[in-house]
């Protein structure tokens, strides 16, 4: 029976639609607890105990949109697992990140239940949040795997060949572009924390962390501070190498814009009251932060394998 084959092209607008998608239900989630409508369904997977899907109140129509919307997410994962079965030659590192996509998407499935059932416990929104991360790690890495595939396939290739002598990036450049990565993961952990100390709980009955919002901001501040200077010293390092500064510059130049963008915006948002719609800025903007961290480690990687970047 013939089976038809699916070229990367195609492959490649499919896992885009997974990043995507991904990053539009991180913002829709946001929206959720930003409208207070946390508890808008009192049921899961049912909005309530006489209707699946219920618009009866705004409330339930925001958080019953937000549910509907993860049909979108689960529908382009299942696509990236069934059409990487048909590419020729098969990638297997393809299909396995297209599982793990699957796989995080019934993992934040259940985590949704059990927040609604914790009635929005701020642990279990912490938790939504960062497997989302994850999710978005998984879905970039997927599609820049694609990307260099099509590159190869076509004889093209991104970057200019080193100079003699310095035929790749430095361990320590590895080494430090990992820092900043770890640092810049601690920074949104320390935002979620921050969520679940101040006022946008998803519901004025939502349990909030035994923390003041100015202490829980206060440390979300320093660890941006740190994470910018590192970002910094990077910067600094790889101005030593024409390479280096050809393949890290320009990521890093995209990644300290966002930094100093998120910076201010959360500056301004804690002086004006935490108003919610700032708030979803400052959401929308922490992903396109990491997702700019994660071009940075993708340029330093270029020139070997992800096993090699992790254990030189």
């Amino acid at each position: 029976m013939f089976k038809p084959v699916v070229s990367l092209r195609t492959y490649s607008r499919v896992s885009w639609a997974c990043l995507v998608s991904l990053y539009a239900i991180i913002v829709s989630g946001s929206l959720v607890r930003l409208t207070g409508s946390g508890l808008g369904c009192q049921d899961w997977p049912r909005c309530s105990d006489q209707r699946f899907v219920d618009v009866s109140t705004s409330h339930a129509a925001v958080e019953q949109i937000n549910r509907l919307f993860t049909g979108v997410v689960a529908f382009a994962v299942i696509a990236s697992v069934l059409l990487s079965q048909r590419l020729h030659p098969r990638q297997r590192s393809l299909t396995w990140l297209s599982f793990g996509l699957v796989g995080g998407v019934v993992l934040q499935i259940a985590i949704g239940g059990i927040v609604v059932v914790s009635g929005l416990h701020p642990a279990f929104n912490m938790a939504h949040y960062l497997v989302s991360v994850l999710l978005i790690t998984i879905a970039f890495e997927l599609h820049c795997q694609v990307r260099r595939r099509q590159r190869v396939e076509i004889g093209s290739t991104d970057f200019v060949p080193p100079a003699v002598g310095d035929p790749t990036v430095s361990r320590l450049t590895r080494r430090l572009t990992c820092s900043v990565a770890s640092l810049l993961f601690v920074v949104l952990i320390a935002g979620t924390v921050v969520t679940g100390s101040g006022p946008h709980a998803g519901d004025e009955s939502a349990p909030r962390f035994r923390l003041s919002i100015q202490t829980a901001t206060r440390i979300h501040s320093a660890a941006v501070w740190i994470a910018l200077l590192s970002v910094i010293a990077l910067f600094l390092r790889i101005r030593r190498s024409s390479f280096e500064w050809h393949l890290l510059s320009r990521a890093l130049e995209s990644l300290t814009v966002a930094i100093v963008a998120q910076g201010f915006i959360g500056y301004f948002q804690y002086f004006a009251g935490v108003p919610a719609g700032i708030v979803a800025i400052h959401v929308a903007i922490s992903v396109a932060v990491w997702i700019s961290m994660l071009t940075v480690l993708d340029s330093a990687r270029i020139s070997g394998t992800w096993r090699q970047f992790v254990l030189d």
